[in-house]
């Protein structure tokens, strides 16, 4: 039970609908590890471990329905992991930090570059311009999630159980 007085707990907000399973399945053991309720937000079911730190939240379908419900209910300190830039510096906005499936930091000197270069793509995209999809996730982009994961939740008070 966390004091009166005492800011909520950190929670730890999955952008479901497009997170790799392997970073799920990282997000999944440090929730049971830390006792950091990890909520995994998507427009579709999504089946969960049995864990009173792990849930599910079903949005209905539509263009950034599941974006806006992690916006509407995130709160300073907490953690978003997402690989959708816009959501990142809307959760920036909200004083929350923002980590990328490849174990990349969002920050507030570096989301103004990624919003641009991403427009940028978007705009070359819609011009018929074949830009390609992003690199398939390796080894060491799943080390580098965890380790700043790891890096986040030893900065985070533990939760009192």
């Amino acid at each position: 039970m966390t004091a009166p007085d005492s800011p909520p707990a950190p929670r730890i907000w999955v952008d479901a609908d497009a997170c790799p399973v392997v970073i799920k399945d990282i997000l999944f053991r440090a929730a049971e590890r830390t006792g950091i309720e990890t909520v995994l937000v998507a427009n579709q079911w999504i089946r969960t471990p049995a864990s009173r730190f792990i849930r599910a939240l079903q949005v209905p379908g539509g263009p950034d329905v599941a974006d806006d419900a992690i916006v509407e209910r995130v709160a300073a300190g907490d953690l978003v992991v997402t690989q959708d830039i816009p959501l990142a510096a809307r959760v920036l906005d909200r004083q929350a930090a923002a980590l990328n499936p490849r174990g990349d930091v969002y920050t507030a000197n570096s989301i103004a570059e990624r919003l641009s270069v991403r427009n940028f793509m978007e705009e070359l995209r819609g011009a018929g311009i074949h830009t390609g999809g992003p690199a398939a996730l390796h080894p060491r982009d799943r080390q580098a999630f965890a380790a700043q994961l790891d890096r986040w939740l030893a900065q985070r008070p533990r939760p009192v159980a």
